[in-house]
């Protein structure tokens, strides 16, 4: 286990901003995370848990305890026509992936690329393309930090919607996790419905792809649009989707002719946030050290040296536009701290 004090987290968030906190502790299995449980009881000090820090804003110091897994691999449990893939919580999310699809399973295919840990998969229900982890995790196994117990859950209990889950809210910061079991596919069953897919595979003269031509072409979109945080800090997709009433996107429609949107059920549409954004004018600019990605209007940058606080004052002048504009209030996926 890990136990480091006065620690940087730079290098625990993909904006790149330098940050500490005062205690930082890393379980490398059930084990250490039962110990890790027993400290956070009776240091008496605050705490977050944190992934691979690629839906995290730090905006100053932590006073407290940073905890974060680091338990490593997988395991699959075969049956017939399908397959259950256990993953530790510390293992990065698009690593998975790409193991799933070289072991012939599917149906996370569009989820390639995402950043982060498995983890926080479970946590976020990370979506991409029409496709989110919900639709896979069959169970989440963790510690419970009151008590150091180690239990099991169904994806059923963590009462998945968009972006959210009970980890989010009534459940934060009350578990530690350590593996999660996703169910998968012999068969093969594309998701093409969503985005520029289609048009993709056409440019590229693919038909019907296979499980791994259609995991990269989700990839050469990625890349296509979105920054390496490598090179220019960012934290991916920055806004969550509004989900509308439909009178008002079909008020908005007659306004907005080729306004974007997909349908969510008979009373309700989704509206990327990413067009409105760009409709505002934000879509290049910056404030101060902080500006809009100039291919994607979701994703919100470090130029290089920006603070968390300048960030949230970029995503605070973009909610003010929005709302002028459309009447809809957008708000932030990435976890502020």
């Amino acid at each position: 286990m890990k136990d480091f004090k006065d620690y940087s987290l730079k290098a625990h968030n993909t904006f790149g901003i330098e940050a500490k906190c005062k205690r930082f502790l890393e379980f490398e299995n059930e084990r250490e995370a039962i110990e890790v449980a027993a400290i956070l009881r009776t240091a008496g000090e605050p705490y977050i848990i944190i992934g691979g820090g690629s839906n995290l804003l730090l905006t100053k110091d932590f006073d407290g305890i940073v905890v974060r897994s680091a338990i490593r691999g997988y395991e699959f449990e075969a049956a017939d026509s399908c397959c259950r893939m256990t993953c530790g919580s510390g293992e990065v999310f698009d690593d998975m992936v790409a193991a799933s699809i070289e072991a012939g399973y599917s149906g996370m295919e569009n989820l390639s690329l995402i950043p982060g840990d498995v983890g926080a998969s479970a946590v976020q229900n990370i979506g991409a393309y029409g496709v989110e982890a919900k639709d896979f995790i069959v169970s989440v196994a963790m510690v419970e930090i009151a008590t150091g117990n180690v239990c099991t859950i169904t994806g059923e209990e963590c009462e998945y919607s968009y972006r959210q889950s009970r980890f989010k809210h009534d459940w934060k910061n009350r578990f530690l996790i350590t593996r999660v079991t996703y169910a998968l596919s012999r068969t093969f069953v594309p998701h093409l419905d969503y985005g520029n897919i289609r048009a993709e595979l056409e440019r590229m003269g693919i038909g019907e792809p296979t499980a791994l031509q259609l995991r990269q072409t989700i990839i050469d979109i990625r890349n296509a649009k979105l920054p390496d945080p490598k090179v220019t800090g960012n934290a991916g997709s920055f806004f969550m989707n509004p989900i509308v009433g439909r009178k008002q996107y079909e008020e908005l429609a007659a306004e907005y002719e080729n306004m974007p949107h997909y349908e969510v059920d008979a009373d309700r549409v989704k509206i990327p946030a990413g067009w409105m954004i760009d409709q505002c004018g934000w879509k290049g600019r910056s404030l101060g050290r902080a500006g809009v990605h100039d291919k994607q209007a979701l994703v919100l940058v470090n130029r290089g040296g920006a603070t968390g606080g300048e960030i949230v004052q970029l995503c605070e002048a973009i909610q003010r536009d929005v709302k002028e504009k459309f009447g809809i209030e957008i708000h932030p996926e990435v976890n502020i701290v």
